[in-house]
């Protein structure tokens, strides 16, 4: 999360859209807004939101410019379709939502999405079990399956601090590179995907690897996988390219709908 820029109290008290966006955008960005809002929601339920802080992001169908973010300030438990923002890659608004964004969050977004061909969708956390890995200087240690399924296709980055410098998207798209899973060092998880459930089903194997990591680590010394085995379980890319989500996505909007469907609005 970059810096948080402070808000004119009128703004903090609660502009939101109220109307709903469906049918006044294309059917291609409302079953995306859809599904944005559902990664909102699952992160909360999931336990993973942080306040009204990281954000979410997702590439716009047939605009390459355009993108989909929180309102900022709601909640994730909150957010729902017509409530997300959409905005270019300077993150200024390009709809009427009167809701705010926070530009500064948005800018290291950007940088992905025009740099990474597959981050049509990024996931950005700072769970407890995630950033206290990204503090730890061996990393995602090779100690779970969950673990293997994401170190082959993991990258790092330096922490720079709690600002932002005008390179720092440039420079943390530059270290994701191919990959896929990031950890952020001292500061939190990140994945991207082509879509909302690719970027979703990196982020559930990445925080349950570090779940157990912590975990595993608060027994006493912890036991590697044989490197050999590691080497074996190579780029886990085609795995995570559509056949996981596919198959767990719809049994997640189906959990959801279960729970509130509030978030289709």
């Amino acid at each position: 999360m970059a810096k948080v820029e402070m808000l004119p109290e009128r703004v903090v008290a609660g502009a939101y859209r109220t109307d709903s966006m469906e049918g006044q955008v294309s059917p291609g960005e409302w079953a995306l807004r859809q599904e944005l809002a559902a990664l909102y929601r699952l992160a909360a339920m999931h336990g993973w939101d942080d306040l009204i802080f990281t954000h979410f992001s997702a590439r716009v169908p047939g605009a390459d410019d355009h993108f989909l973010i929180n309102p900022y300030g709601w909640m994730f438990e909150e957010i729902t379709a017509s409530s997300l923002v959409k905005v270019d890659v300077q993150g200024n608004k390009v709809d009427d939502n009167p809701a705010p964004v926070n530009p500064a969050g948005f800018a290291i977004h950007s940088a992905i999405h025009m740099a990474l061909p597959d981050a049509h969708c990024i996931m950005h956390l700072h769970t407890d079990d995630g950033t206290g890995v990204s503090a730890q200087d061996d990393g995602l240690l090779p100690i779970t399956q969950q673990a293997m399924i994401v170190v082959n296709d993991l990258a790092y980055y330096e922490y720079g601090g709690p600002g932002q410098h005008a390179d720092e998207g440039k420079e943390m798209a530059a270290a994701i590179g191919g990959k896929h899973f990031a950890i952020l060092r001292n500061h939190g998880t990140l994945t991207v995907g082509r879509t909302c459930a690719d970027a979703f089903m990196r982020m559930y194997f990445l925080e349950r690897a570090c779940s157990m990591q912590i975990r595993a680590q608060a027994g006493g010394k912890v036991r590697s996988v044989n490197q050999g085995i590691v080497g074996l379980m190579g780029n886990t890319r085609a795995t995570f390219d559509g056949p996981l989500g596919q198959l767990a996505w719809p049994g997640l909007l189906r959990k959801l709908d279960r729970i509130d469907p509030s978030y289709r609005r």
